[in-house]
């Protein structure tokens, strides 16, 4: 054997990226792919786009998102409804998001103490995350009422009118909390929506819905802290007023206080959950 040469102790690992794979330059990016991955990006944070819509607002020529959309669109990550002439995230976006939840020990973690929140208060208890400046439902479990919120894990709905929103804007620092909020248009959903950045401000220490996404509907939430002391995720109830009326807040809101400072503990985070509604 070739003294000159250690040694070998036995197969080499087999490496999960190439040499140099820290270089982003374009000599190691796909420009179709990239190109495909923004259309797909763009198509989620407003589903329901004609043709005509993502070319100008994404200022790409037709023929090329087409041709993207029909590539995703055989991998199942888009559709296209023929009826109304407009494209929709896929059902295979859903299975690969899926894939990614049950990594999250969060999900797994927040699982039981949804169900006891559920069981506690008598109504739906849900986990959602910002991404990209909207809240993304992570997990929830459903009351047993005639009446309930629903929302299926992968909806996403605008922050400033949502429970868990507001409960994750209140902790953004002054710089994040404006661009999340020039980023996105203030959305009237009911008469009761704030679509003032300056009033929705002043609101936030409430993190509450009241029926400002859907009429007829409350939701009291509370966020979720990491180790490093970071809001990660929010907590909610969500039902309707006419259980979740005014005499019932404080008593729903110590139940999603309690319950967001258990899951913050169970992920490693800190403790104390500092607003209430």
């Amino acid at each position: 054997m070739d003294a000159s040469k250690p040694e070998s102790t036995g197969p080499r690992r087999a490496r999960g990226r190439p040499r140099g794979w820290a270089d982003k330059t374009a000599q190691n990016t796909i420009k179709s792919l990239d190109r495909a991955m923004e259309v797909f990006e763009f198509l989620s944070e407003g589903q329901g786009k004609a043709l005509t819509e993502l070319s100008s607002e994404m200022g790409q020529s037709p023929a090329t998102i087409y041709r993207i959309l029909v590539t995703l669109e055989g991998r199942g990550l888009v559709e296209f409804d023929p009826v109304e002439q407009v494209w929709h995230i896929g059902p295979r976006a859903f299975v690969i998001g899926a894939r990614f939840l049950r990594r999250s020990s969060l999900v797994d973690r927040a699982r039981p103490i949804l169900r006891k929140l559920m069981e506690d208060t008598g109504e739906t208890a849900n986990l959602g995350m910002e991404k990209g400046g909207l809240v993304l439902f992570l997990s929830q479990v459903e009351t047993n009422a005639s009446i309930r919120a629903f929302f299926p894990p992968g909806t996403m709905s605008p922050m400033h009118s949502s429970g868990i929103g507001k409960a994750l804007l209140a902790e953004m620092d002054a710089g994040r909390l404006a661009r999340v909020l020039a980023r996105h248009d203030l959305e009237a959903f009911t008469g009761h929506t704030i679509t003032d950045a300056a009033l929705l401000r002043a609101d936030l220490a409430l993190a509450l819905d009241g029926e400002e996404k859907t009429l007829g509907m409350r939701c009291i939430a509370a966020p979720v802290f990491d180790s490093n002391n970071e809001a990660v995720a929010g907590i909610s109830v969500s039902g309707p007023t006419s259980r979740v009326d005014a005499g019932q807040i404080d008593r729903l809101s110590a139940a999603v206080i309690d319950a967001a400072r258990v899951l913050s503990l169970a992920i490693g985070g800190a403790v104390q959950i500092r607003r209430a509604p």
